[in-house]
């Protein structure tokens, strides 16, 4: 008895795969250290998620620890500081990506325009040298030239007979400080991206506009940024999934009880309540919160950029 097409078409299917690996098996083995890190890093560690639904005892282990359901994430979201700690996160995230996004943007764009000389390679190096300098040492930096006595920053405003505000200290000028600080340390970097997107145009678009009238401002708006609008939403959709992912290093390295009221995330909360007071399903549940908030923005993000462009993620 002759077999179904559909199962001899599936064979078929089956064994050109094979073929077609085995053809291409060096560039397999070039993506298996990548792959095996995100499998050993990032998906087995989901096994200990599960504690969030637990009440977690490290002596009788995972399977061991007591069952809750959603006991934690109730309790968080009845606490009195759920809220205060939404708003702090959400407002500095939206706050780095309104005042933050767009520079990198603006600056490849100005980058572009330049002649390649001494002066184009020295102002790149300066803008994204600061990417390679360490947080704690980036930390002690801010502090240092915020310092009330003795910081450069503090003196300079005072030279021209104003008053210093209490930077590190006033829970108003922790965002501020934060976001600007960040944007100085990331927006030469992610230049280079946009510097790479605008290598794609083509210079036969700029010598044709050229030779219409068009003036290098027309120019950049009609060639330029149509040619890194998809590098441009890729990047938005990310950070958009990332808007709940304040990371807490930064935050915690300038954080002190005077602008605690402002600089409290939920990634310092995490940190506070899981490693420090040993409530590690509590934390875990606030983490996986976090984490599931952020996947549903990513997601609701890019299918609403998916049916108004074709620069969706997938």
């Amino acid at each position: 008895m002759e077999a179904p097409a559909p199962v001899i078409r599936t064979e078929q299917a089956k064994s050109k795969t094979w073929r077609n690996i085995l053809r291409n098996w060096q560039l397999y083995v070039f993506i298996a250290p990548a792959f095996l890190s995100i499998i050993i890093f990032s998906y087995i560690p989901m096994y200990g998620i599960q504690i969030a639904f637990k009440n977690f005892v490290p002596v009788d282990g995972i399977w061991g620890s007591k069952w809750v359901g959603f006991d934690h994430f109730v309790r968080f979201f009845n606490s009195y500081y759920f809220w205060d700690l939404l708003w702090n996160t959400l407002s500095i995230s939206l706050y780095g990506l309104v005042v933050g996004f767009p520079i990198p943007i603006i600056l490849a764009l100005a980058f572009n325009e330049v002649k390649d000389g001494l002066f184009k390679r020295t102002v790149q190096t300066v803008t994204y040298a600061p990417h390679f300098i360490s947080m704690v040492v980036m930390a002690g930096m801010i502090i240092t030239f915020l310092s009330p006595s003795s910081g450069m920053i503090v003196n300079i405003i005072e030279a021209f007979g104003l008053q210093a505000p209490d930077f590190l200290t006033d829970p108003r000028w922790f965002k501020t400080m934060y976001v600007l600080s960040d944007v100085w340390q990331s927006a030469g970097w992610g230049t280079i991206i946009y510097l790479a997107a605008l290598t794609s145009v083509d210079p036969g678009l700029h010598e044709a506009a050229i030779l219409d009238g068009a003036s290098r401002f027309q120019r950049i708006r009609h060639i330029n940024i149509p040619t890194i609008i998809p590098t441009i939403t890729i990047l938005l959709i990310l950070n958009m999934g990332s808007l709940l992912g304040v990371g807490f290093e930064k935050i915690l390295l300038l954080q002190n009880p005077l602008n605690m009221e402002a600089s409290d995330v939920i990634s310092t909360f995490v940190y506070r309540s899981g490693l420090l007071d040993a409530q590690y399903s509590f934390s875990t549940a606030v983490g996986l919160f976090n984490s599931v908030v952020n996947a549903i923005l990513l997601i609701l993000v890019n299918q609403i950029v998916r049916r108004t462009s074709e620069n969706s993620l997938w």
